[in-house]
């Protein structure tokens, strides 16, 4: 009868302008799809060449190897009797479009351009791209004479078009369009189309899966149909992890899912449906079938194929599933654990060097670390010769196999306590009991002969000796000696990154991990070019909330005991000397406002666009039972007094893991001036206007209640 028919997609790690191994992913998927019995395969967006080229599109060497890919992907035989849609960008009459090239049987069928392009928070596809904004229109492209030689083809269609199959109509939509108001599916549903395809390039936000698992459902759960969407994985060259997610979805329902996280390079699923299933959800929905018998009809263009076969009967569909979705503390757990090892192979070094504190935030990305080394030992359990073959060169061994995360933390981690004479003993055990507990090759060492030489210096240059606070010092001589001890911490890490595999005979070097969270970097609580300065962060991107919760996940999960000491302690840099040999010094005093209040100014600055007259205005209702409008006032210029004096910081702050919607990210993402005048005089006088109106209407009321 020919109505069950199988559809691949899948999640590649894909790698910027790594043509080679991007085909040889494209063509592992496409076999894996054919061995499944999949008539159709889709992949993510730009997959050819990877999402994150960025300027190199504008390079015509981009565009001739993805034409060379898409040549040798027609020629394979493992493109031969299924429809195989690709991803890469197409110059079409000195236009760039970023483009869905569907194929079968070396014929091209359709280049379908993107409508909709991505251009807020990390994406710039205006940048590179432009859309296609002829609706329903259908255009020929010349192709290349390297393609007119495989496919005998002078001219392809290229346009907005849908493909009629001998059983079906499938139609394409890529990435963000799926996210826009007027989402192509809506009409290619109204006309008649069957099938929805997404070919996605989504990163990971923290909870962002749920948005995306819910737009997929909700694009066929209104008036029927069949949604495959495709998405990349992993680092491909930036601050982003995409997270794969790859799903089927069949009626407002999933039938098919992905995982999120995961080492494996190439991850395809396959699903059997039945496409009267999707005739008979439609069949009873009149207000859909009232609006399809006006719409305007797209283009078809017609393919002598089927994804289905006569005799399908007896064969089995699929049918839905629950979707799983991770907590925040799993994301953090996994997501920038898996980042981590696409950069840590892809750079081809031999592991991470740590300074180890004994606060949260670096026993944080130590757990990181050791949760990278669980997934690996889990990959190479499972068979994932990828991650075998890695973690052998990784550790210069060819006969190693990775069974303990402990075991290969030892070799390819390294911790560091940089002590000085503000250091508590607290701190210098806490460190060492978790390095223990991981695994980590910890080194205790101490920084003070390097401070006294570094402001030794000073001392004889200028005759004046600086003092701290509690000596009587200034607060310019208090901030600068806790700056050098900072400082020194960085080229120390630097050092030992470079020579400590040398010092123990081992080969290679380490990559520095900083780890400066969300909510220190939007206040400016770093010293700029002290350890906060690194080669990555996997936490840069995360709240000190959120990072507390997932030190409590790795307590239970990990069994590190030792976290929770760490935890119960007031966070602090230890730059302070000492009192009767305890710590004095507390982040949240120094700041002067807390983390939680710190989290709540970084959301409303970037995800509610508030400056400092909005902040005030949402604060004092959010804050009511807790703070006068006087007290909310004070709050809120003392953040954005102490955000624009530190933001210079952020244009040297470390390539961070991208988690969190509020991210002081200056490269891409949060795009601030550096140079702020500090005073927002103009913003504040309207602050101070409205705390007096509201002060005087208090007053008032108060003077009728006491009458």
């Amino acid at each position: 009868m020919g109505r069950a028919v199988t559809v691949a997609t899948c999640a590649l790690n894909q790698w910027a302008l790594d043509f080679q191994g991007n085909l040889e992913r494209i063509v592992r998927s496409i076999d894996i799809a054919k061995s499944r019995g999949a008539r159709y395969r889709l992949g993510p967006e730009l997959e050819i060449c990877g999402y994150g080229c960025s300027d190199h599109y504008y390079e015509s060497d981009t565009l001739l190897h993805s034409f060379q890919v898409l040549a040798k992907l027609l020629e394979s035989p493992a493109t031969q009797d299924i429809i195989c849609d690709v991803g890469m960008p197409v110059l079409h009459r000195n236009v760039r479009y970023s483009c869905r090239v569907i194929f079968l049987n070396k014929k091209i069928l359709l280049i379908r351009p993107k409508i909709s392009l991505a251009n807020a928070g990390n994406y710039r596809e205006l940048r590179w791209f432009t859309p296609w904004n002829k609706a329903r229109h259908v255009e020929e492209y010349f192709l290349p004479r390297m393609i007119q030689e495989v496919t005998g083809q002078e001219t392809v269609p290229f346009g907005d078009a849908v493909l009629a199959t001998r059983d079906t109509c499938l139609g394409a939509e890529i990435c963000e369009e799926l996210w826009a108001p007027n989402s192509p599916h809506i009409e290619m549903g109204l006309d008649g189309v069957e099938i929805f395809t997404n070919s996605s390039g989504s990163h990971h936000v923290l909870q962002k899966a749920h948005t995306r698992v819910d737009l997929v459902n909700a694009a066929t759960a209104k008036s029927g149909g069949i949604y495959i969407l495709a998405n990349q994985k992993g680092c491909d060259g930036d601050r982003l992890y995409y997270d794969g997610c790859a799903m089927i979805s069949v009626n407002g329902e999933t039938v098919a899912q992905g995982s999120q996280f995961s080492l494996d390079d190439v991850e395809v699923l396959v699903a059997t449906l039945d496409l009267e299933d999707v005739r008979s959800y439609r069949a009873e929905i009149s207000s859909r079938n009232l609006a399809a018998s006006k719409v305007n009809p797209y283009p078809r263009v017609k393919v002598d194929f089927a994804l289905s076969c006569s005799d399908d009967v007896a064969v089995p569909t699929c049918v839905p599933v629950q979707w799983r979705h991770h907590s925040p503390e799993e994301e953090i757990s996994l997501g920038p654990a898996c980042w981590l090892w696409d950069y840590l192979r892809r750079s081809k070094q031999a592991g991470f060097l740590l300074p180890l504190s004994g606060g949260v935030d670096s026993s944080a990305t130590a757990c990181i670390v050791y949760s990278m080394c669980h997934q690996v030992c889990l990959a190479v359990k499972n068979g994932n010769a990828d991650v075998l073959a890695d973690v052998r060169r990784i550790v210069n061994d060819e006969a190693y196999v990775p069974e303990d995360p402990r075991e290969l933390c030892k070799r390819i981690f390294t911790t560091c306590y940089m002590a000085s004479e503000n250091s508590s003993q607290d701190t210098r055990n806490r460190a060492k009991l978790l390095a223990e507990q991981i695994g980590s090759y910890h080194i205790n060492l101490n920084i003070d002969a390097a401070v006294k030489a570094i402001v030794g210096i000073f001392i004889t240059v200028t005759g004046r000796t600086p003092c701290f606070s509690v000596y009587g010092g200034s607060s310019r001589e208090n901030l600068a000696l806790q700056n050098v001890q900072a400082r020194i911490r960085m080229v120390l890490a630097y050092l030992f990154a470079q020579l400590t595999l040398w010092a123990r005979g081992m080969p290679g070097g380490l990559l520095v991990l900083g780890s400066t969270n969300a909510d220190e970097s939007l206040r400016g609580y770093l010293t700029k070019y002290d350890c906060s300065s690194a080669d990555i962060n996997p936490i840069g991107g995360i709240s000190k909330t959120d990072l507390k919760n997932f030190t409590q996940y790795c307590i239970e999960n990990f069994q590190l005991t030792a976290l929770r000491s760490i935890i119960s302690a007031p966070p602090t840099p230890e730059l302070e000397p000492l009192v009767d040999g305890h710590v004095a010094q507390i982040d949240e005093v120094d700041m002067g406002m807390t983390y939680a209040e710190l989290s709540i100014y970084g959301k409303l600055r970037k995800i509610a666009k508030a400056g400092p007259y909005s902040m005030f205005c949402k604060l004092i209702n959010m804050w009511k039972e807790i703070c006068t409008p006087r007290e909310v006032a004070s709050k809120v210029k003392h953040f954005f007094r102490i955000y624009s004096m530190n933001r210079h910081k952020m244009t040297t702050l470390t390539p961070f893991y991208h988690a969190e919607n509020y991210s002081p990210d200056d490269n891409r993402f949060d795009l601030r001036p550096f140079l702020y005048n500090t005073s927002w005089s103009w913003q504040f006088r309207c602050i101070d206007r409205e705390v007096s109106k509201l002060e005087k209407k208090e007053g008032i009321s108060l003077d009728a209640e006491v009458d």
